[in-house]
């Protein structure tokens, strides 16, 4: 099976009713891959998750209900990465040219062997360390 790294950016519009099409996009998205069993992440992605939908978006979730979706996401493949890791994220920021943050999450995508990374926060077609990147936003 394929699998396929989701970005916090994704599932925070899936919950996000208020991000117009992008909620929609996301959520059929979101859905999608849990029906196929696809969909993966990773700790940081559902850190970031839980922080920023009681926090951040326009009508911020219950702590209660986003601790739901974190619960339930966790079922889906989640990488959890170690200092090695780290390490490489360091290196993959350095030689890619992108943030820290952005090169764990290629890291821990690359690690899990998924294809594709669903995200509008790299440069969509490229593919960096073995993984697509794809904006679940972008124009067909």
């Amino acid at each position: 099976m394929n699998l396929e790294f989701v970005d916090t950016n994704v599932l925070l519009y899936a919950y996000d009713t208020t991000a117009d099409r992008r909620h929609d996009a996301a959520r059929q998205l979101v859905m999608r891959l849990g029906r196929s069993r696809s969909g993966a992440l990773s700790v940081q992605v559902l850190q970031e998750f839980y922080v920023n939908a009681v926090r951040k978006i326009a009508k911020p979730l219950t702590t209660a209900a986003a601790r739901g979706r974190v619960k339930a996401f966790a079922l889906w493949p989640t990488h959890v990465p170690q200092t090695p890791d780290i390490l490489a994220a360091i290196d993959l920021a350095d030689s890619a040219q992108i943030s820290f943050w952005d090169a764990m999450i290629l890291r821990s995508a690359s690690e899990m062997g998924c294809t594709t990374l669903w995200t509008e926060d790299l440069n969509a077609g490229q593919v960096v360390a073995g993984v697509r990147i794809v904006d679940p936003f972008a124009e067909s």
